[in-house]
């Protein structure tokens, strides 16, 4: 039986790779591209500017890639039945109880109403639960009282992940819990809190931390060795930059930075380093319907979408034009329809397409400047795409997609 992925479209796959880094795009790529069992790794570029090569299991801070691995955990416990989709959260965290609601997101903290129900998990995991960012935050002429009082308080859910600057999991959820929200529960999708607040609901509903519930219930299963909240093998990390006028400036150290010790609070939202092989294996236990891990129509379920277009009206800045399902992004429309994954700001993209078995995996060290993938990323999905035999996927095709 021939190989799924033609040998020439993998050589022009490592191009693309080699070009950007070449370019000084980025400093350095693992790309990966799977297809049925076919797997293809391309490395390029070096950990460092200046700094050794990356090599196909050097770690990368995966950030907001963390959320579908936080939503599938959350299924997991689900299947288990620690946790129920459609109960209130109160019982786990009472912080989050009896919420008082913003009459509008830029009002004083003082000028609320009640909240008209409970949260529930199924809020928590489709990012409806009524706190978290948003375009309107974002184009605000000044910052909203919200956005003052949750920067106080260091709760780092409404900007990039901050590992070293946030507060324990108990401190975390009650300094949470002293903010009204932003809406009613289930009335818009709003954007990466969700996910930092289903993190602590799982280490209180597994009675232990979210790293263990993380690696009873994914990593180890699924043999995922190298993906933590930190870690101290710091030579295989990559140094993190960020763009300015002048160049690449590191934003965080590998020797040195915050995800080189164990965090206070691991995020639910960004927490994770990860590599390429750790995260295919993650792509392929949801491909293969759970793997005895999730169950099979809980993985249905996760890779449908999930919100109302009332419900995300105010979210195409994050979602383009896919919709959302359980922390994840789902394709509804066009050659890719039926492809879910999400990115994370920090460099990282990850994108499952079940309907074409196929598998594209993004790192790099390069923050994002906006939602949208940097065109490294959007360069090596169309490649692997077009390595397809056979696929009535051409470049020009996919990109009307993007």
């Amino acid at each position: 039986m021939a190989d799924p992925l033609r040998r020439e479209g993998l050589e022009a796959f490592d191009e693309v790779a080699q070009r950007h880094t070449e370019d000084g795009g980025v400093p350095g790529i693992v790309a990966l591209v799977a297809s049925s069992d076919q797997v293809h790794v391309t490395t390029a570029g070096t950990l460092s500017v200046g700094g050794a090569p990356v090599a196909r299991d050097s770690l990368f801070r995966i950030a907001s890639v963390t959320k579908p691995v936080t939503g599938a955990t959350t299924l997991a416990l689900v299947g288990e039945g620690l946790v129920s989709l459609d109960e209130p959260i109160d019982r786990l965290l009472p912080e989050l109880a009896d919420r008082r609601v913003l009459r509008r997101v830029d009002a004083p903290l003082y000028d609320t109403v009640p909240a008209e129900r409970a949260i529930t998990v199924r809020d928590l995991l489709t990012f409806t639960f009524g706190f978290g960012a948003s375009a309107a935050l974002f184009s605000a002429p000044s910052r909203w009282p919200i956005v003052e009082a949750e920067h106080a308080l260091s709760l780092c859910t409404l900007g990039p992940p901050d590992p070293a600057g946030q507060p324990a999991a108990d401190d975390w959820i009650a300094a949470l819990g002293s903010l009204p929200l932003m809406t009613q529960p289930g009335e818009a999708w709003l954007y990466n809190t969700g996910a930092s607040v289903l993190g602590v609901l799982l280490g209180r509903a597994a009675g232990t931390s979210l790293s263990e519930v993380y690696a009873s219930r994914i990593f180890e299963p699924l043999g995922m060795r190298d993906t933590t909240t930190w870690t101290s093998e710091v030579g295989r990390l990559a140094t993190a930059y960020a763009a300015t006028p002048d160049g690449l400036e590191v934003w965080d150290a590998a020797d040195s930075g915050k995800w080189s010790r164990p965090p206070l609070f691991e995020d639910g939202a960004a927490s994770l380093v990860s590599s390429a092989d750790d995260l295919l294996a993650f792509a392929r236990m949801l491909l293969h319907g759970g793997d005895g891990v999730v169950r099979p129509d809980l993985v249905e379920a996760m890779a449908t979408s999930q919100v109302s277009a009332a419900q995300a009206a105010d979210a195409a800045v994050f979602l383009q034009d896919r919709g959302w399902g359980w922390c994840q992004s789902v394709i509804t429309d066009g050659p890719r329809r039926g492809a879910f994954g999400w990115n994370g700001g920090l460099g990282t993209t990850w994108l499952v397409d079940p309907v074409r078995d196929l598998v594209v995996i993004v790192l790099t060290q390069r923050l994002f400047t906006s939602p949208a993938p940097p065109q490294v990323h959007v360069d090596l999905q169309l490649a692997a795409y077009d390595a397809l035999a056979g696929a009535e996927h051409s470049i020009e095709s996919l990109a009307l997609d993007h």
